[in-house]
């Protein structure tokens, strides 16, 4: 396929870009690392892979606007020199790079922080200051500044954050804005702050530099921008001298997913597209666009000039060149799970990718031809077994991929069947069209015992996991299943189950059996079982009837032995996402039981170690979730032999199906061999 308009340069009258995709602003913490080198090497290798204009994680334009304590700036003239490292390098490989300005205002995690008006954050422990009107001033000039030392280290341009419900959004809505100056009250004097922004930044960089302005399309938050307030804005915007408008969507702390994995794809450029036309500048588009074919359809359809794509950088920096040069289908599919992305951002660790871990870590793990060709066996072709013998063929290794199923894939084969999870689908797909493209000799339906293993200088198990035997009387009953039952083998399930263990495959499980149709495959059924409309019926995009779900297609009872919160370890920005879907669709869930007996009448369940209060949960089925074990059993024999065997993944740590962990160590393992 071609992508006539994906591939299309945009003229902006001093520059041209020579193609229609913006890599959107991440924090990935690398620039906190203070290795400037690495910073470089992250953006230099996008830049290489064809993208035509990046956009840097936000940078504090002082210490009060800083999204946390210590978060890097341009401060200094050492500041500059060492952003000039990153700007000098990325120009080399031919690419061209806007640094993102980030004024947290509410959100700063920490005691000086500053808004319009004292409104505590729900997401931040710190009460800001409200600022006066000199203290705007200082706000207003060190943004301006900020944009100024961007163009001095060589930037080809700067974003000016205004969406997401950092500072200068605050001060456009009624919610997080109450004065009563000519900075508050009335829209227009809302709207002074981002348009006096635009104006000093325009004026400190000069005509001829890129200054895109990130607009909160709709805000999903109450009292939100109404649509006629954000094109009265964006018209202003451009008068104040933007080049381009992008779109923002949701404040950090709506209610509502909008980037991850179970967001249907494009779920939002339906609401760019009703700024087309309100503008002449350029205006980019965003959020769960993931392919060039969902790319080239926004832009065929007239929602946007360009479109923006931050976490597909991360599992594959080069998307454009591999779409330019017809091989869409080995690019590295984003399947926006947020493990290694925004989770290790939120956790105050380095960002990086599930689907690739060399993402932020470019200038450490390096997959470089070996000196010492060796045969490898890898046992086991699920996540962990797949990037180890992709990665050890890659390096001219002679691999030979066993598994005992007769499709590849192993526990993302279960993944892919959950509703809002489909996009697992296209990376077991991935995988498959990459050890097509690969010199690795497959042998699925294979058993493979320690004795078929002989002569190959390395062994690679990979051999993941099986059930936990949560050993409660009676689960060899006609009505109890196991996950594998329910998910792989499609094993008919009641009208009423009990799910016992609540973990990540305890929540899968119960989505996949409330739920009928998955909205993640239909935009409409989506934006009505969470409550979004059309930000120019309502403002911002909220449906006064709130959320309106599909009724459950079971009644579902979660249950698990800690007496801690359902979900508590699910991950850190997609966990609340999975407690209020099944939370929507009535699931019961309770904590601290145990587990006394199953039989006909139900799971019989009681409570505390004193075994109180016995109760019988009336059931049809029972489906075990208990957790896993590691399959260690070719392990042992191999090593019982005197061999050295090599053990990953999920045979190596059984715990919650880690296919990220499971990812970097099968990765990691081949490039050191």
């Amino acid at each position: 396929m071609s992508y006539p308009n994906l591939l299309k340069p945009l003229d902006l009258g001093f520059t041209t870009l020579k193609n229609r995709v913006l890599m959107g602003s991440m924090h990935t913490g690398l620039e906190e690392t203070k290795d400037w080198n690495r910073v470089a090497e992250f953006y230099a290798e996008r830049a290489r892979g064809g993208v035509a204009l990046m956009v840097t994680g936000g940078m504090a334009p002082n210490r009060e606007g800083g999204v946390f304590p210590g978060a890097a700036g341009l401060f200094s003239d050492e500041d500059i020199a060492n952003h000039r490292v990153v700007t000098e390098r990325v120009h080399a490989a031919g690419g061209k790079i806007a640094m993102q300005i980030l004024h947290a205002g509410r959100y700063a995690y920490g005691p000086e922080c500053v808004a319009p008006s004292p409104v505590k954050s729900p997401i931040s422990p710190f009460p800001p200051r409200e600022l006066d009107e000199a203290g705007i001033e200082k706000q207003i000039a060190d943004i301006a500044t900020a944009a100024a030392r961007a163009k001095e280290a060589g930037y080809d341009g700067v974003e000016v954050m205004g969406s997401e419900g950092y500072f200068i959004n605050q001060f456009l809505v009624t919610h997080t804005n109450k004065r009563e100056d000519r900075w508050g009250g009335s829209y227009e004097n809302r709207m002074r702050l981002p348009i006096e922004v635009v104006k000093r930044v325009r004026a400190a960089v000069g005509p001829e530099f890129i200054v895109i302005y990130r607009l909160s399309m709709i805000d999903l938050v109450p009292n939100g921008s109404s649509f006629d307030e954000v094109i009265q804005l964006a018209k202003e915007i451009e008068k104040a001298g933007a080049t381009i408008l992008n779109t923002g969507i949701g404040w950090h702390e709506a209610r509502i997913p909008t980037i991850a994995t179970s967001v249907p794809r494009r779920a939002f450029t339906w609401v760019t597209k009703k700024l087309m036309g309100h503008v002449s500048v350029p205006v980019i588009t965003s959020n769960r666009i993931n392919t060039p074919e969902v790319g080239e359809a926004v832009l065929a359809e007239g929602c946007a000039d360009m479109i923006s794509m931050a976490r597909p950088f991360l599992a594959d920096p080069h998307f454009v060149a591999k779409a330019e040069a017809g091989k869409a289908a080995t690019i590295a599919p984003c399947i926006a799970c947020n493990q290694a992305c925004l989770d290790h951002t939120f956790s105050g660790k380095i960002s990086s990718c599930l689907v690739n871990p060399k993402a932020c870590f470019e200038t450490e793990l390096l997959v470089e031809p070996t000196s010492v060709p060796k045969t490898i066996a890898v046992v086991g072709a699920g996540p962990a077994g797949l990037s180890a013998a992709l990665t050890a063929d890659e390096r001219g290794h002679q691999v030979t991929l066993f598994d005992k199923a007769e499709e590849i894939g192993g526990q993302l084969n279960m993944a892919k069947q959950v509703p809002g999870k489909e996009e697992f689908w296209g990376l077991v797909d991935w995988y498959r069209t990459m050890l097509e493209e690969s010199h690795v000799t497959m042998k699925l339906e294979a058993e493979v015992g320690a004795d078929d293993l002989v002569g190959f200088d390395e062994v690679i198990v990979a051999t993941g996991v099986v059930p936990r035997d949560p050993q409660i009387e009676g689960q060899d009953g006609p009505n109890v299943l196991s996950y594998i039952d329910v998910l792989r083998n499609k094993a008919p399930v009641g009208d009423r189950v009990a799910i016992v263990g609540a973990g990540g495959i305890g929540f899968d499980v119960s989505e996949f059996l409330v739920t009928d149709e998955s909205p993640t495959e239909n935009l409409e059924e989506w934006l009505e079982e969470w409550g979004v409309t059309d930000p120019g019926e309502h403002r911002g995009g909220l449906a006064p009837e709130g959320p309106q779900p599909e009724k459950p297609a079971r009644q579902i009872t979660l249950l698990q032995r800690k007496s801690e919160k359902l979900g508590k370890r699910l991950g850190k920005t997609t966990g609340w996402i999975h407690r209020a879907a099944l939370a929507m669709k009535d699931v019961q869930m309770v904590a601290g039981v145990n587990y006394e007996r199953i039989d006909e009448a139900g799971l019989h369940v009681s409570k505390g170690e004193a075994r109180e209060d016995p109760t019988v949960i009336k059931v049809d089925t029972v489906v075990l979730c208990a957790g896993q074990v590691s399959e260690r059993s070719l392990a042992d024999a191999l090593e019982a032999k005197g061999q050295s065997v090599h053990v990953i993944g999920g045979a190596d740590v059984a715990a919650e199906l880690d296919a990220k962990r499971a990812i970097d160590q099968g990765t990691r393992l081949a490039a050191s061999l």
